[in-house]
């Protein structure tokens, strides 16, 4: 099993009886949603844990290989580029290592929701459509995931999870152009995709922690 990284957590309640395993993006760290969690106000009968892992700090391509906290390494964005494939499973085991201690911890995949923002959206996208076990959700926010170009074998035990899909309309990072191609073809293969967009830059809007919370109560029933 891969190793565990270092991880900021948060618990709405005692005794959760579900998981959210939040990934940030490139540059950031474990903290960036840490404040999100309680604008998402959610009900006491509801105690959840958000899990928010640090990625590790590695040379980054696409930034004159600067070293900085990274999923996997980026040479360009865009759909017809080089992949960092072997950092990308490095990260797919990391976090399947993350569901496995929920799992340890009392809580089974099926209340254990996978997010990530941009390139943690990413990880979150491909570890979930591939994951042995049947989750809760996955929700991929301001991010995209070149299905082809990270060699990506789908399992069909996630093929009626719910994904929700949130992007800005006004992303210079990622273009709202590589969501819809990655939208289009994950609806096209069968995924329920529950699609947002937002008039936002590579950020999160109100409206969206509004949706985010409405969406995680209906994919976590209180237990």
């Amino acid at each position: 099993m891969a190793a565990l990284p270092e991880c900021v957590e948060l618990e709405t309640g005692a005794q959760p009886t579900a998981s959210v395993i939040w990934l940030h993006g490139l540059g950031a760290d474990g903290h960036d949603f840490e404040p999100i969690v309680p604008e998402l106000k959610l009900p006491g009968a509801l105690p959840v844990r958000f899990v928010f892992p640090h990625a590790p700090v590695r040379p980054v391509t696409l930034n004159n290989g600067y070293r900085m906290r990274a999923w996997f390494d980026i040479v360009k964005i865009g759909m017809h580029q080089p992949r960092d494939l072997a950092g990308m499973q490095a990260s797919c085991a990391m976090l399947g290592a993350l569901i496995a201690r929920e799992n340890a911890r009392g809580i089974p995949a099926t209340r254990t929701v996978l997010a990530g923002f941009s390139q943690g959206g990413a990880v979150a996208l491909y570890t979930g459509l591939q994951y042995k076990q049947r989750l809760a959700g996955i929700m991929a926010l301001s991010t995209y995931l070149p299905l082809d170009g990270f060699a990506l074998q789908t399992n069909p035990v996630n093929k009626q999870t719910s994904i929700f899909y949130a992007h800005g309309t006004q992303d210079p990072v990622v273009p709202l152009q590589l969501a819809e191609q990655t939208r289009d073809e994950l609806m096209l293969r069968g995924y329920p995709v529950i699609w947002h967009t937002y008039p936002m830059p590579h950020a999160v809007h109100p409206a969206e922690i509004e949706h985010i919370r409405a969406w995680l109560l209906s994919v976590l029933p209180n237990a």
